[in-house]
């Protein structure tokens, strides 16, 4: 897998959801600096449609640190609903921003990676290339 295939993939997404184009051209040049190795953290204003409970899961993930990953159970306890892992697995699933908005930093705690939207293999790039450095 190359950095093209995930800038390639994510900017599909980007180009999918309602942004200005001031917005969407940042967005574009700064996935590319982050598939480049060159940008560690987005900073967009980002208006994100979705209930409150996504929104929270989705605002939560923004502060993730580049190359550290939680877990579902984790993300759930910080936005405080503990127990609701598997309601975090579908907020997850519906973010419209991946990579932007990092869910693949969000692994299961029984090990492995976990599921992805963007399949195995982008989530095993995407973590792999935060953890170069």
């Amino acid at each position: 897998m190359a950095s093209s295939d995930i800038y390639s993939w994510a900017a599909e997404h980007i180009h999918a959801v309602a942004l200005s184009v001031c917005v969407r051209t940042a967005a574009l040049r700064q996935l590319r600096e982050y598939c480049d190795g060159k940008r560690r953290k987005f900073t967009l204003p980002l208006r994100m449609q979705g209930s409150a409970f996504q929104r929270a899961v989705w605002k939560e993930l923004t502060r993730i640190p580049f190359g550290k990953t939680i877990t579902y159970g984790e993300l759930a306890r910080r936005i405080g609903h503990p127990g609701a892992a598997r309601a975090v697995g579908s907020a997850l699933h519906g973010n419209p921003l991946p990579v932007i908005v990092p869910c693949h930093r969000v692994i299961p705690v029984s090990g492995g990676i976990g599921r992805y939207a963007g399949g195995e293999r982008r989530k095993h790039w995407l973590l792999r290339h935060e953890q170069r450095d």
